[in-house]
């Protein structure tokens, strides 16, 4: 079934914010009819009426995808309302952090149900996506998933679920860790002496540059060697930065096990 295919049955939103509407515009932008989507959310933005896309109504009898994009907090008070439209063969296709597979099979039983896991890059179409499917989910089910999916960036499927909280922790988490290195490291320019707007713009510009560079496939060990000289300045902050105590690996490591059990405690 491809994203055509949705418009005859249509598909269900349920919360429309930041990743939810990420994904809404990239289905819209690849050819979902706006008239086949309906979005759930007490304060629907905007653009969705401007672009087509009901927010209020009867909900679709029997849609052939439920789309779950709201905070795993809510989920509990949102699943119940939604148990009719679960039903009927649709596959339910849940972002959010932290709530299992078997959460949603307990609110669906005998649906196919799909666990994914974006990030927010996904805003500019530059996401990546790791996705499992439960026992229902067949092979028809996951290429649709993946399908709507890859309109906001790249996926990668996992083979077991319990990946999926470390998961969470390094790509769906990991963004903001790099924001923060911009901060950091336009911080200290500015203490170096730089004016606080050259210290970000050199600091964002570097930053993006490098991961342009990472994604060329290169292993990031030999582009960092590539760049080191031996005794000079990249070597004399790198002797910092990789110390095995101190340095950037070990904190990195507690930051990303701090998320990971963050990620566990909400699915229990």
């Amino acid at each position: 079934m491809q994203l055509s295919e949705l418009n005859d049955r249509g598909l269900l939103l349920v919360g429309c914010g930041r990743m939810g509407g990420a994904l809404l515009r990239g289905w819209l932008a690849r050819g979902l009819d706006p008239a086949a989507v309906h979005v759930i959310d007490p304060a629907p933005p905007a653009w969705l009426a401007e672009a087509g896309v009901r927010a209020s109504g009867a909900l679709p009898a029997s849609p052939a995808v439920l789309v779950l994009a709201v905070k795993p907090q809510m989920m509990a008070d949102v699943l119940p309302s939604l148990q009719a439209a679960g039903q009927g063969g649709a596959l339910v296709l849940s972002v959010a952090a932290g709530v299992t597979l078997d959460a949603f099979a307990r609110a669906f039983p005998g649906a196919a149900i799909v666990r994914a896991m974006p990030n927010t890059p996904a805003a500019i179409g530059q996401g990546i996506t790791a996705m499992i499917g439960n026992d229902r989910a067949g092979a028809a089910q996951l290429d649709l998933a993946e399908t709507l999916l890859s309109a906001v960036g790249q996926v990668v499927r996992l083979e077991d679920e319990a990946q999926m909280d470390a998961v969470t922790a390094v790509s769906g988490s990991g963004p903001a860790y790099v924001f923060h290195m911009i901060e950091a490291l336009a911080g200290a320019g500015e203490a170096e002496g730089l004016p606080a707007v050259l210290a970000l713009e050199l600091a964002r510009a570097t930053v993006a540059g490098a991961g342009a560079l990472a994604m060329s496939g290169d292993d990031p060990a030999s582009l960092r060697e590539n760049v080191t000289s031996p005794n000079g300045t990249t070597a004399a902050g790198l002797a910092v930065l990789m110390d095995e105590q101190a340095g950037l690996g070990p904190l990195i490591g507690r930051t990303v096990a701090a998320a990971a059990e963050r990620s566990r405690e909400l699915g229990r």
